[in-house]
């Protein structure tokens, strides 16, 4: 088995090449992809601070909400 080993100096790089390829790159897949993660934990953290409200309304210290199992 025979290894080569290619080294590349950055004055060899394609300039314009790697600007063609960056061009082509669509951004808004990867905004989109991150929304849905971003909508959860703004739905869960509304969830939480509805929970916590609650618990306060009631009178209950979060100790003995915990210990309930209402808070984790």
């Amino acid at each position: 088995m025979v290894c080569s080993e290619v080294t590349m100096s950055i004055n060899s790089i394609d300039h314009d090449e790697m600007t063609n390829i960056a061009n082509k790159w669509d951004f808004t897949e990867e905004v989109e992809s991150h929304k849905p993660t971003t909508t959860v934990k703004s739905a869960e953290a509304r969830r939480r601070i509805e929970a916590l409200r609650e618990i306060r309304e009631s009178g209950l210290t979060i100790e003995e909400a915990k210990e309930l199992g209402l808070l984790h």
